[in-house]
C-alpha cells in the first residue's frame, strides 16, 4: 500500500514562541528561554490547541494512520497528546526537527545584528534558503533530509500519514512533493502560512501531490481556542529581491523563532 494522504500538523505554542515574540517587541538581542531548542515545551496555550486538534484528527481519518514525529518535546507533545484518544503512536524520527540555527540560536533579530553583522549581511546577500548559519542548517539542508523520510515514508503500511512538525518543515516538505522551486517556498512562507496546531493535507492523484488544504485552524476556532502564528526574528524575513518589497506581509513572513 502507498501513502496517499499526508496531514501536516504544526505543533501548538510553545513556551519558546511567547518568549521570542515578546523579546522581539522589546528590542531585546536575547531570548530569555532556559531550554535547549529541543527541550522546549508547549505553552498553556498550546495545551488547548492540542485539546482541540484532536477532533480535527478524528474528522480526518488519523485513527487509521500511522504516525511519524520530530523527537523535540513541542512536537512530540503535540502528537502524544493528540492522538491519545486514537489508539494511534507517532514514531520520532530525527529528520523531522526544526531547522538548527547553529550559533544565532536563542538571538532576536536585533542579537543577530548587534553581535553578528557579517552573518546579518552573508543571510542578505544569499538569501533564506540557502544561507546556513555558523554550526547550523539552510532551509535546503533541511529538505536534503526531509527527501530521505519521504523517500522512506513512501512505502508505508498506510493510505494516510499525520506528521507532526515545525513550520519550516511543512513549507519544505511540501517544497519536495509539491516539486516547488526556492522562489516558490519562499512565497509560500509569506502567503500561506502555518499557525500553531493548524492542519495541512495534501493528496496525491496521478503520482503528483497537491495541497487540499494548508494552515486549517477551524478546529481551533470552533473550539473557542486561539489560533497563534507569532512573528518571526530576522532570520524568517525574506532578503532582498526574494519577495515582492511592497508584500504587506513582507514583514511578518512566518512564525520561526529560534524556538519555534
Amino acid at each position: 500500500m502507498a501513502l496517499q494522504r499526508l496531514i501536516l500538523i504544526r505543533h501548538g505554542e510553545s513556551v519558546g514562541n511567547e518568549a521570542a515574540s515578546a523579546a522581539e517587541r522589546a528590542g531585546e538581542e536575547v531570548i530569555d528561554l532556559p531550554y535547549r531548542d529541543a527541550d522546549t515545551p508547549l505553552s498553556p496555550t498550546g495545551e488547548a490547541q492540542v485539546a482541540a486538534l484532536r477532533s480535527a484528527l478524528r474528522a480526518l481519518g488519523a485513527g487509521d494512520a500511522i504516525a511519524w514525529t520530530s523527537p523535540y518535546r513541542r512536537a512530540a507533545q503535540t502528537a502524544e497528546r493528540a492522538l491519545a484518544e486514537l489508539g494511534t503512536l507517532a514514531v520520532a524520527d530525527e529528520r523531522l526537527r526544526d531547522r538548527e540555527l547553529g550559533v544565532l540560536d536563542h538571538l532576536t533579530s536585533h542579537g543577530v545584528v548587534a553581535r553578528y553583522p557579517s552573518e546579518a549581511e552573508r543571510r542578505d546577500h544569499l538569501g533564506k534558503f540557502f544561507y546556513r548559519p555558523p554550526g547550523g542548517e539552510s532551509w535546503a539542508d533541511v529538505a536534503l533530509r526531509l527527501r530521505s523520510f519521504l523517500s522512506d515514508a513512501a512505502g508505508a503500511a498506510a493510505a494516510t500519514g499525520v506528521v507532526f512538525v515545525h513550520e519550516a518543515v511543512v513549507h519544505l516538505i511540501r517544497y519536495v512533493l509539491e516539486g516547488w522551486d526556492e522562489r516558490r517556498v519562499l512565497a509560500a512562507a509569506i502567503e500561506e502560512p502555518v499557525p500553531n496546531a493548524s492542519a495541512t493535507v495534501l493528496e496525491r492523484a496521478d503520482g503528483r501531490w497537491r495541497a487540499a488544504r494548508v494552515g486549517d485552524v477551524g478546529h481551533l476556532i470552533e473550539a473557542g481556542v486561539e489560533a497563534t502564528l507569532h512573528t518571526g526574528r530576522r532570520d524568517a524575513l525574506p532578503s532582498r529581491g526574494e519577495i515582492d518589497p511592497g508584500h504587506p506581509d513582507d514583514a511578518e513572513e512566518e512564525s520561526r523563532v529560534s524556538a519555534e
